[in-house]
């Protein structure tokens, strides 16, 4: 036996050689781990993913993957990739216990198609049993996500700080365009007329709300638990002299109170929880006007109902659920007599959009790790990647629904204008 192979463990710490007892079972494990490697690869190969093991030499000129190859660390990364592999692959990976060959989003597009984006019987026994989302564990879950530090989200976002799916109206259209975009697409499904007044139910750093003041003459409140968010929009709308025309709010959205002409959301439904919907539909209907009122929710959704990914709930998004069209019809707005007037899916402009970010944050991963650490920073660079991987492959939909009190008059009659009075 040469030095080398001695030393990766095959002696004992008495006098380095190994006992027939240890020996053995050693071997029985590694068979076990290539039993394990073999069954996994099998189903990966079906997408082009390639798999390389810690303690197999053979593994080192294994041929990659088209897509490319995940190459594991160690028995516990190889077993939870096995048993649970939608937590435990985030899991290993932001723990430097897996790593991948190749370009990381086109790896984990080919896993999304593994199996097809269909709730399983367990999917729907957690999405039953999830907790809702109380208003103290609303705020520890934004404080979570969105308390980071402004500095870290200034690294990767637009110049306006925009923490949803932009809209590429052209292809080639810079991430600042983009998102001016969205602002504008939005502001013109609502129909915004000067003195109108508007709601916002989680309003992130502001952007949104400063453009309706400023380029519509609306006035808005609104809505946000995050103080770090709010302190920052506040100062922006008094260096922008837009603090008359929108009042900042650090609350939730349960405790609007008055009566509006438009209620909009953007990117804060898919916070609420299944079990407060209904909470959220009776906002809306004791806030918008009857007779003139409209309003536009912008979320993160699913075909069919299921939880989100449970390594993003743990890590990432706690509390977090993307809701369906059908729930959001038949729990937020329906039973509150409003009526959806026009549905958009722009998934794949979020794919473009997390694709500008990863970018960005791949350009940024230095200070990322001086101020978070490595394990971070490799989590975050999983979410991004990962959640381009699921719009591009269908996993999750961005919709935009338009709609209205009951009575109220659609605010357009064709859909025309929403796509040639552009203000970008």
């Amino acid at each position: 036996m040469s030095t080398e192979l001695a030393h990766r463990g095959c002696g004992s710490s008495e006098g380095g050689v190994a006992s027939p007892s240890r020996a053995a079972g050693k071997a029985h494990r590694g068979r076990l781990d290539r039993w394990l490697a073999a069954r996994l690869r099998h189903e990966l190969s079906q997408v082009g993913v390639g798999l390389r093991l810690w303690n197999d030499p053979a593994d080192a000129e294994a041929p990659s993957g088209s897509a490319g190859d995940l190459i594991v660390g160690d028995r516990r990364a190889l077993l939870g990739l096995m048993v649970n592999p939608e937590l435990y692959f985030g899991e290993a990976y932001m723990a430097g216990r897996l790593h991948v060959r190749g370009e990381l989003a086109p790896i984990l597009e080919a896993l999304c198609r593994v199996r097809p984006p269909q709730p399983t019987w367990i999917d729907r026994w957690r999405t039953r049993l999830a907790r809702p989302n109380s208003l103290p564990s609303s705020r520890r879950n934004v404080h979570h996500h969105y308390d980071l530090g402004n500095d870290f989200y200034r690294l990767w976002l637009d110049d306006q700080l925009v923490y949803t799916c932009a809209y590429f109206p052209e292809p080639d259209a810079t991430l600042e365009e983009a998102q001016r975009a969205k602002l504008d697409l939005v502001s013109r499904k609502l129909q915004l007329r000067p003195g109108d007044r508007v709601i916002e139910a989680g309003c992130g750093w502001g952007a949104l709300a400063l453009h309706m003041a400023r380029e519509y003459g609306v006035e808005v409140k609104a809505f946000n638990i995050s103080r770090e968010q709010i302190a920052y929009a506040r100062d922006r709308a008094a260096r922008e002299g837009l603090a008359g025309r929108v009042e900042f709010i650090e609350d939730d959205y349960r405790s609007v109170a008055g009566r509006f002409d438009v209620f909009v959301s953007v990117g804060m439904l898919e916070h609420v929880g299944r079990a407060h919907f209904r909470s959220l539909g009776e906002v809306i209907r004791r806030t918008l006007d009857p007779q003139r009122g409209r309003g536009l929710l912008h979320f993160i959704g699913r075909d069919a109902a299921r939880p989100l990914n449970a390594w993003i709930r743990r890590r990432i998004f706690p509390g977090a659920y993307p809701p369906t069209l059908a729930e959001v019809a038949d729990h937020v707005l329906s039973p509150f007599a409003q009526s959806v007037l026009d549905v958009e899916n722009l998934r794949l402009h979020y794919a473009r959009t997390l694709a500008h970010w990863s970018r960005r944050f791949a350009a940024a991963g230095g200070p990322v790790s001086a101020a978070h650490g490595e394990s971070f920073r490799r989590a975050w660079e999983l979410y991004l990647a990962g959640s381009e991987a699921a719009f591009a492959t269908g996993w999750l939909q961005l919709f935009q629904v338009t709609f209205a009190p009951s009575e109220a008059a659609p605010p357009y009659w064709t859909r025309a204008n929403l796509y040639t009075h552009a203000r970008v």
